[in-house]
């Protein structure tokens, strides 16, 4: 069974950090590209970072270029993703997914809730 986990989440004030994790099982981790994708309240999805299957390039949003840091395990056995939040403004206040993509295969996590409130 595919099953990509979310965590870390949670309130933080404006300027604060959040780590959030991506934990992956079920699938061959190491052969698909890992992507973290958020939608806020009222809003549609909004693609956030993305890292390919070796995990030797990332892509980023321009609104969180230079905050976030998206990074992969590199063990097969780990199957960890993880989003380095930094610096997070009001604006970041989200539900975050994560996506595993390899071709026309896609797999969601179920979502974890990010709130930035002073």
């Amino acid at each position: 069974e595919v099953q990509l986990v979310e965590s870390g989440g949670g309130l933080v004030q404006p300027g604060g950090s959040r780590r959030l994790s991506c934990a992956a099982s079920g699938f061959t981790f190491g052969d698909y590209d890992m992507s973290w994708v958020r939608q806020a309240p009222g809003k549609g999805p909004e693609w956030v970072s993305t890292t390919n299957s070796g995990g030797s390039l990332t892509y980023y949003a321009d609104s969180v270029k230079g905050r976030f840091t998206i990074s992969r395990d590199g063990l097969y056995n780990s199957q960890t993703v993880w989003l380095q939040m930094n610096n997070l403004k009001i604006d970041d206040t989200a539900t975050y997914y994560c996506k595993a993509e390899r071709g026309f295969t896609n797999y969601w996590g179920q979502g974890t809730q990010v709130t930035v409130h002073s």
